[in-house]
């Protein structure tokens, strides 16, 4: 357990003694993101592996994400955030490299399915470590903006960057040296971290106390269990789950194939592309945004209305329009702005989960890690099970919908004390100790 014996100098929301750790965050992000619009292509037609194999190594991937999400929190807790992240950022660099001397290079699937796999334990280590640091050092009444700012860096990395670079890099010096310089970006995140960051860890108390393996353990395996434990944390993950539902299941699986089709939305596979780039510009400005809108009138109100009801509304949208607007480009923009609007609005999610569980603070921010996780795999798993019982895309956009509006009732039955609601955020907005 973490004492808080004191908080960072806070600035437009941002914890100032965290800095560099956000700049790390967007360049470690940029390395891990930039092969997520290529990869799965790269492997299917420039290898020639069927897709069931191709699909096969994402699943892997997912899963080890899940996993290490769920621990990161817990370990960060324990050992350190700094220390987790040191170990994260190393750990995705070897195996990486391991990933394309003997799997890309060689053209070896194996190798491939194992080294991609196991590098999934990696960046949540980094960036969930990183996340429970900011959680530490942030006063709880500026934690939904703070947490804003993390993913701002992160989708400025892994969403913007991420998916501009490869266009330009794959076109003119292929698929093999792009993966190539993930590494350059990734190092530079790893280097910030160890270099600049500062370690004000050691000024807590269980710092200066040391454990034995077996007592580590023990803390480690309670925390890991808080969920079962705790109703209100039970709840918050299975809104945390449904949340980016959408984003992994509809975004993902649904949308590349409906919107080029002919009982979709008649568009190129071009005019796809561009209108999905839209959904990441307006969210490094949207995450802050919100996180400071929700720190003033209730983070669950913002998550109820905004989140879940307009997120349920614009994936319902998001089917209407191109058929309302078959070949206009303009109107399902819009459309995917306003769903990129509303997916924002569940930034203070990160916040509601340490004020949950206050004295678990880190064992809290893995389960919302796992709530995460969880979301990778439940959005296409719900896909999967439509599609296989029968029904078509409109049943698909109607059943994600009809879960985010389940989501918003379910928000009624968490009990949490919340800024703009139960105690007013501090007169000094900008700059505060």
């Amino acid at each position: 357990m973490i004492t808080h014996s004191s908080k960072s100098r806070m600035v437009i929301g941002m914890p100032v003694s965290l800095f560099w750790g956000y700049i790390a965050v967007g360049l470690f992000m940029t390395g891990d993101g930039l092969e997520q619009n290529f990869l799965s292509h790269f492997i299917t037609t420039d290898f020639g592996f069927p897709k069931d194999k191709s699909s096969l190594v994402f699943t892997a991937y997912g899963l080890t994400v899940a996993i290490s999400s769920w621990l990161s929190g817990v370990l960060a807790e324990t050992f350190g955030a700094k220390k987790i992240m040191i170990v994260g950022s190393l750990m995705w660099i070897i195996l990486h490299i391991a990933f394309m001397q003997f799997g890309i290079i060689s053209h070896n699937y194996l190798p491939i399915l194992f080294f991609y796999g196991l590098r999934g334990f990696a960046y949540p280590l980094f960036f969930y470590g990183f996340f429970y640091w900011v959680v530490k050092e942030t006063p709880d009444n500026q934690l939904a903006s703070a947490v804003g700012w993390i993913w701002s860096m992160f989708t400025i990395g892994y969403g913007i960057f991420g998916n501009l670079i490869p266009i330009y890099m794959v076109k003119h010096y292929g698929a093999e040296c792009t993966l190539w310089q993930s590494l350059l970006w990734a190092g530079a995140g790893a280097a910030i971290t160890i270099f600049l960051l500062k370690n004000n860890e050691s000024n807590t108390p269980n710092k200066r106390v040391h454990y034995t393996f077996t007592e580590r353990l023990g803390t480690i395996t309670r925390d890991l269990t808080l969920v079962f434990r705790n109703r209100d944390l039970a709840i918050a993950l299975i809104i945390r789950a449904i949340c980016n539902f959408s984003l992994f299941g509809i975004l993902t699986v649904v949308l590349p194939n409906f919107y080029p089709s002919s009982h979709g939305g008649h568009f190129t596979m071009e005019q796809w592309q561009i209108i999905s780039v839209f959904i990441y510009p307006i969210q490094p400005f949207s995450n802050v945004l919100w996180g400071m809108i929700g720190d003033r009138i209730g983070w669950l109100k913002q998550m109820r209305w905004a989140g879940f009801v307009g997120c349920g509304t614009a994936t319902i949208l998001l089917y209407y329009i191109p058929i309302w607007y078959p070949g206009n480009i303009y109107p399902s923009i819009c459309g995917m702005l306003f769903f990129a609007l509303t997916i924002t609005a569940f930034v203070p999610m990160g916040a509601i989960f340490p004020m949950l569980a206050p004295e678990h603070k880190g064992a809290a921010v893995s389960v919302q890690n796992l709530g995460g996780g969880l979301s990778s795999f439940g959005g296409p798993t719900i896909v999967s099970i439509v599609y296989f019982l029968g029904f078509d895309d409109f049943f698909v956009f109607i059943t994600f919908g009809f879960l985010y509006y389940i989501a918003a009732f379910l928000t009624y039955f968490i009990r949490l004390k919340q800024p703009g609601v139960d105690f007013e955020i501090e007169p000094e907005l900008s700059v505060c100790e």
